[in-house]
């Protein structure tokens, strides 16, 4: 496939001079960066192109624009990167590749999918097959990227079943693509901030009743007539094992799903792999509710409703009696987070397709926002629904944490009943004076302890308390007797004994019995 065509290049220029943009900075993955200077290239052709012909005639058209590639983005690549974008001073984002299609704050964005290759008769023939043998109503979701090929994917099985011989009537409902334009979204509880379906992608049909029910995710949109359930489809997904489909398997891990493979040309109806990431999960949630101290990962600075979500998850925690801690580092690693040993564990905040981290690397779990309210909330319980999208929890109904409630609660990791820590302890110096109750929470934090092991990390209440446990012994020699050791050198002294104890540092005689090498006598 052509430049021109996989780029979107003319209607990327007619995006750019509709909105009169001079400065349009370019997010590239890394694996198509290698195309960013032709892309450039064929946009300015383009422009000048457009421009000569007057096709644009509103604003001033005679403006050069400067482009701006980004390369590496500040958190997931699938997001539009606003941060890198505002570096630049750009206006607008044209975002390249696979995408979650989360709304921005700041800028708007222009979507270019790509055209990735599909043998359009073998996925319809699998399609039909498997829809013949299953005998449940089905709806096809897809990588963006097949976005392109599914209209032709439903002419050919409109053909196809009509060419059947099989007088059962087969009901396959298409997903739609959201947008392909997105406008910065203001509201972060209704608003898409969303601008026009995919020209040419879907068609919003099925071969049934009138759609009542809506649902999306991923950057798909599609609807089931009233009465029915989602678990009473099949999922039909075109594309590869990537994390959207990991989104679809945990979120609609109710239904029945089978993946076609438009690389391998082949059928995977085995996705317990997929679905084994759930009890991963519930282990962490398990795990999080005997977390005392955590810390909030900001994972996105641009996808709508972002601080509302870190906001809800402080209340929660707060009133759940815990201490939080919020934390700003781009993309996590475990080296990053191993900076902050305190923290039982981390609430990650960001896009769907990115909350997922593999946290067996990690000295604390990961967790999701999600999974942070059944963790602390005392009242909530794990019906098998998953959520990752945080806007949908922003959405929902907040849960209502008990407070002070005096039930001892059973750990899994304990093997026994535990107490969380009181809340009219924490929350005592409401009523005093605010300089006398921070005197005696200094105090406290600040007091000696003979035993070094008197108080554990999973005691501790916050980060101060915690370190304040902590104790440094000398690793060569204790300090007795008055004898101060020097800092740095006596390491070096140390190696220099060939084997030698250093006992003799007690009675503060010379530690060599003849000058080592390198030292005068």
């Amino acid at each position: 496939m052509d430049l021109g065509a996989n780029y979107e290049i003319d209607r990327t220029a007619e995006f750019i001079l509709s909105r009169n943009f001079t400065r349009v900075a370019l997010q590239f993955p890394d694996e198509l960066l290698k195309d960013s200077t032709r892309v450039v290239r064929a946009l300015r052709d383009q422009l000048r192109l457009l421009r000569k012909c007057g096709t644009e005639q509103s604003g001033d058209n005679n403006k050069d624009v400067r482009f701006f590639v980004m390369a590496d983005t500040t958190y997931g690549s699938c997001c539009a990167d606003e941060v890198g974008a505002l570096h630049a001073d750009a206006e607008c984002v044209v975002h390249y590749g696979h995408t979650c299609l989360s709304p921005t704050t700041t800028l708007p964005a222009f979507f270019v999918f790509g055209k990735a290759s599909i043998n359009v008769s073998n996925c319809v023939e699998n399609l039909s097959n498997y829809a013949l043998t299953n005998g449940k109503s089905i709806v096809v979701l897809y990588g963006l990227e097949y976005a392109h090929s599914i209209k032709h994917i439903r002419e050919a099985l409109l053909e196809a079943s009509r060419l059947s011989e099989s007088k059962s009537e087969l009901e396959v409902l298409f997903a739609d693509v959201k947008c392909t334009v997105m406008n910065p979204s203001d509201d972060h509880k209704n608003s898409n901030g969303l601008v026009g379906p995919a020209s040419d992608c879907t068609d919003n049909s099925t071969f049934g009743s009138a759609p009542a029910n809506n649902y999306s995710i991923g950057g798909l949109t599609w609807s089931i007539p009233d009465g029915q359930r989602m678990e009473g489809y099949l999922l039909f997904w075109i594309g590869s094992d990537n994390s959207a489909f990991a989104n679809v398997v945990l979120t609609f891990n109710g239904c029945d799903i089978v993946r076609c493979d438009a690389t391998e040309n082949c059928l995977v109806t085995d996705v317990s792999q997929q679905k084994r990431i759930l009890k991963r999960r519930y282990y962490l949630v398990e795990k999080a509710k005997d977390a005392n101290i955590i810390g909030i990962l900001v994972g996105t600075l641009g996808v709508a409703g972002y601080l509302h979500m870190i906001h809800q998850m402080k209340e929660l925690i707060t009133a759940a009696g815990k201490k939080a801690y919020t934390l700003v580092m781009g993309k996590p690693n475990p080296a990053k987070l191993a900076n902050f040993p305190e923290c039982d564990v981390f609430i990650f905040v960001s896009c769907a397709q990115t909350a997922l981290l593999e946290s067996k690397e990690y000295l604390a779990p990961v967790i999701t926002p999600f999974e942070a309210m059944l963790a602390f909330d005392r009242g909530s319980q794990w019906t098998g629904a998953y959520v990752l999208e945080f806007r949908d929890l922003i959405n929902s109904c907040p849960l209502k944490v008990r407070n002070g409630s005096e039930e001892a609660r059973f750990s899994f990791f304990h093997g026994g009943y535990v107490e969380d820590f009181d809340l009219q302890e924490e929350n005592g110096g409401e009523d005093n004076e605010g300089t006398l109750a921070l005197a005696n929470a200094t105090e406290k934090v600040l007091q000696l302890r003979d035993n070094p092991k008197s108080l554990i990390k999973g005691t501790a209440k916050s980060g101060p308390e915690y370190f304040a446990a902590r104790s440094y012994q000398e690793s060569f020699a204790k300090r007795k007797n008055g004898y101060e050791p020097h800092e740095g050198i006596m390491t070096k002294l140390e190696k220099q004994v060939h084997g030698k104890q250093c006992m003799l540092l007690r009675t503060g005689k010379s530690i060599f019995s003849e000058s080592p090498p390198g030292f005068g006598t």
